[in-house]
This record gives C-alpha cells, sequence and structure tokens, in this order.
C-alpha cells in the first residue's frame, strides 16, 4: 500500500526541522520493511524549493507534498501541524485511512 508520512516539519531551528525529517524518515523506513511503499511529501519537495528563488517556501512545499501525497492509499500521522493537517484531511476526505500509530497498519 502507498502510505503518506506526516509530520511537522517546521520548527525554530534547524536542528529541531532536520529531528523532525528524520523521524518521518525512520517512520519510513519501517514501512518499507513492512512491505509498503512510504511517501514524505517534504522529502520530494525540499530539494526543489532549496533550489528555487520563490517568495513563498512553505506554499511550494506544501503544494509540492500535497500533489505527492494526493497518490497515497492511506496517511501515518506523526504529529500535528497546519501542514499535517491538511495532508490528513486530503486523504480522509477520499475515506481512506488514517493511521496514528504502526501497530495499525496492517502488513
Amino acid at each position: 500500500m502507498k502510505i503518506a508520512v506526516a509530520g511537522p516539519y517546521t520548527a525554530h531551528t534547524q536542528e529541531q526541522r532536520e529531528r523532525n525529517l528524520e523521524a518521518m524518515n525512520k517512520a519510513a523506513a519501517r514501512l518499507l520493511e513492512m512491505g509498503h511503499i512510504p511517501l514524505v511529501g517534504v522529502n520530494a519537495a525540499l530539494p526543489v524549493v532549496q533550489q528555487a528563488h520563490i517568495a513563498d517556501n512553505y506554499k511550494a512545499i506544501m503544494d509540492i507534498s500535497l500533489a505527492l501525497i494526493d497518490n497515497c492509499e492511506a496517511i501515518l500521522v506523526l504529529g500535528d501541524s497546519p501542514g499535517v493537517q491538511q495532508e490528513k484531511d486530503l486523504l480522509s476526505g477520499k475515506g481512506l485511512p488514517v493511521y496514528y500509530s504502526m501497530d495499525e497498519i496492517p502488513r
């Protein structure tokens, strides 16, 4: 199953952003080990946004993340933030599963 991994990314410090991204990537790795296809929207967005000369990085990150996540069959929510809420709403609005723990996800 294609599962989006959503967690807060934005933080006050670069160190916290890195920890947030690491948590999402660790969860994605575990999903892969379980036989799923994990997708982390911010991983697709960050390299592009970092190279672009644009005024609103947050909007670009969310646009790319939401486009990627729109193709998923479920979402794993690791924490809360405005971006996570948008991602969760996108999939729950389609009636797709929203998971809050690895234990909920079928193998």
